[in-house]
């Protein structure tokens, strides 16, 4: 199963770079899919590619139906472990 996720974007890395903040674990992504993306948007984040942009609104509701469901700390986990 294959699984994107909203971020947020903190700041650029690097000219098609960006750091997110995945639930809290920080991680540096590709913005070469996605254009106009500054630092404050959302992204749907997979496999380490920003894939587009996300309204900030639906960013967070898709965010709290993850912690519902439990789905958000196993990611934390994932992530943190680097397996991601």
């Amino acid at each position: 199963m294959c699984l994107a996720i909203p971020a947020r974007i903190e700041s650029l890395s690097a000219p098609e770079g960006a750091i997110v903040n995945l639930g809290g674990v920080r991680k540096e992504i590709s913005l070469a899919l996605v254009d106009g993306a500054v630092v404050g948007d959302y992204v749907i984040v997979h496999v380490g590619y920003a894939l587009q942009k996300l309204d900030e609104q639906e960013a967070l509701r898709t965010l709290q139906t993850f912690a519902e469901m439990g789905a958000l700390d196993e990611l934390r986990e994932e992530l943190a472990g680097g397996t991601a």
